[in-house]
């Protein structure tokens, strides 16, 4: 985007009044940032593009090549030049850029989860050198991310949203912490979690960063802890139900590869090992072994016949109906409505 592009679009940025219309505006901006990693169904992505109309800029302009532009660099430091003024453009900014930040530290994230375990490495993956190499430039990158991210945090000038993110951040490592200690390879069973603590462990890795995102965004609009605890539930309970779909998708797509792997630790395999019991689970873990490799087509059959499926399909609407519950708390608008549909977009299964 060029700088003249960038000047042209600025009014729409801004709307009509300055700053964000109303709350729920910031909240869409953070979900829409967030929305472009998604992996959901095919109406997710409409949702989030009404979504973008509404906050006024699509989901690539953030990008690496929007961090090392000269154009935007000399916007930032004219930018800054307004601090401690009243314009409405500075209020804007710092609002737009939570998003941002938001997107980076999810970002960051991906790409340090990019990092391959050496010792698991055959022959037909590639040379080993060249492995190695990668695994540096991920965590090279990620860490590049993050750090933009803290920079952009300090920014903000906002002690409790440097909170709010800080300990989001410190969720995430934390879930992803306990993903890897239960994570199941292909000729181990999964650990017996239980449904209860893998929600704690969701909405740690996956959760809390939208959900204290949602709030920090109540904060810098100034609104009080009433609508930041409504702001949280929402991104709380959308989160988990994004992933519950997600995890979903192996068990209700028409067309799936035979050959097609799956977590053993997804809400419908948790859900299936609770009312199936560990030892039956251990029995249909052992039936589908073939030359010590799991068939997952099989074991996929199996968890489809039980009840697994359809109390991961209840359990994602039970998440998206608290989160429209908390909308309720905020006055009609068209950002209502955008949230509301991409809460629509992640429970609808017909």
């Amino acid at each position: 985007m060029s700088l003249r592009q960038l000047l042209l679009r600025l009014p729409r940025y801004l709307g009509a009044s300055g700053p964000l219309r109303g709350p729920l505006d910031t909240i869409s901006s953070v979900i829409s940032w967030r929305g472009q990693s998604s992996r959901s169904p095919a109406q997710w992505s409409q949702v989030v593009s009404e979504a973008e109309k509404i906050v006024g800029y699509p989901t690539s302009f953030m990008s690496l090549r929007c961090l090392l532009s000269d154009e935007l660099s000399n916007i930032a430091m004219q930018v800054r030049k307004l601090v401690g003024t009243q314009h409405p453009l500075l209020t804007t900014a710092s609002q737009r850029s939570l998003a941002e930040i938001t997107e980076l530290i999810h970002t960051a994230l991906l790409v340090h989860r990019g990092i391959v375990n050496l010792n698991e490495l055959q022959s037909s993956d590639g040379p080993l050198k060249d492995m190695q190499f990668g695994n540096k430039i991920a965590i090279l990158s990620g860490d590049f991310l993050l750090a933009n991210a803290c920079n952009g945090l300090a920014l903000l000038q906002n002690t409790k949203v440097v909170e709010l993110l800080a300990s989001a951040l410190m969720d995430l490592v934390q879930g992803v912490y306990y993903e890897n200690s239960t994570l199941a390879k292909e000729n181990r069973i999964t650990d017996d979690i239980g449904i209860s603590t893998w929600k704690k462990q969701t909405f740690l890795s996956h959760g809390a960063l939208l959900a204290k995102s949602c709030q920090a965004a109540m904060e810098l609009a100034k609104h009080d802890a009433e609508v930041q605890d409504m702001a949280f539930q929402y991104g709380k309970h959308m989160a988990m139900s994004h992933k519950i779909n997600s995890d979903l998708q192996p068990f209700i797509k028409e067309k799936t590869s035979d050959s097609l792997s799956f977590n053993l630790n997804s809400a419908p395999v948790v859900l299936h090992q609770e009312f199936l019991g560990r030892d039956l689970w251990i029995k249909q873990i052992g039936e589908a072994q073939e030359k010590g490799r799991l068939d997952y087509a099989k074991l996929r059959e199996t968890i489809k016949a039980g009840k697994g499926v359809t109390s991961a399909i209840d359990l994602c609407r039970y998440h998206g109906n608290k989160a429209l519950e908390a909308l309720e708390s905020f006055p009609p608008s068209e950002a209502r409505t955008a949230l509301e549909n991409i809460v629509f977009a992640v429970t609808r299964f017909s």
